[in-house]
């Protein structure tokens, strides 16, 4: 898929059908995060792959989210990269968000504010670790269409704000 293509088909998936993610395809998308550029090169993050049903259904915030398959957790860093921890985690998520959609699969981005006590231990995370985001992936079993966005316009200065 053309890179314009990715980005215009990547959506919010909340239905997924029940079938296993090859562990190849896994790779593919966890390499994709691996390669994401970060603050001096600092790499602040990890990442757990869970594919038990017990402990999705006890990641998931919804009925939707425990009938993915997989989930990726994105941990953030601290002791790493205590300024810039959180951008870079995010850069290797959107990453794994664009392989993942690259690969045919269905993700929904999940922040984890509130719940990081309860990631921890059920995942046995240590302290220099906080859980950012919970990311559910699978084959879609829906195709949602695209929303509509603000205008380029709308959203963008040149040199200084409000200049068009």
């Amino acid at each position: 898929m053309k890179f314009e293509e990715v980005i215009e088909k990547r959506r919010s998936i909340r239905k997924y059908k029940n079938t296993p993610i090859p562990k190849e395809d896994l790779l593919k998308i966890l390499e994709a995060a691996r390669i994401a550029p970060s603050a001096s090169n600092r790499q602040p993050w990890h990442f757990i792959v869970v594919e038990n049903k017990d402990t999705i259904k006890k990641l998931a915030k919804s009925e939707w989210a425990a009938q993915a398959p997989v989930m990726i957790v994105g941990l953030a860093d601290q002791a790493a990269s205590s300024t810039w921890c959180f951008n870079d985690l995010g850069i290797a998520l959107e990453h794994i968000v664009l392989a993942a959609t690259n690969l045919g699969y269905g993700t929904c981005w999940m922040g984890q504010t509130g719940r990081e006590e309860l990631i921890k231990n059920l995942l046995e995370i240590p302290d220099n670790l906080k859980p950012i985001a919970v990311i559910p992936l699978g084959i879609p079993d829906e195709s949602p269409v695209a929303k509509e966005r603000k205008s380029l316009e709308s959203i963008v200065s040149w040199e200084k704000y409000g200049s068009t």
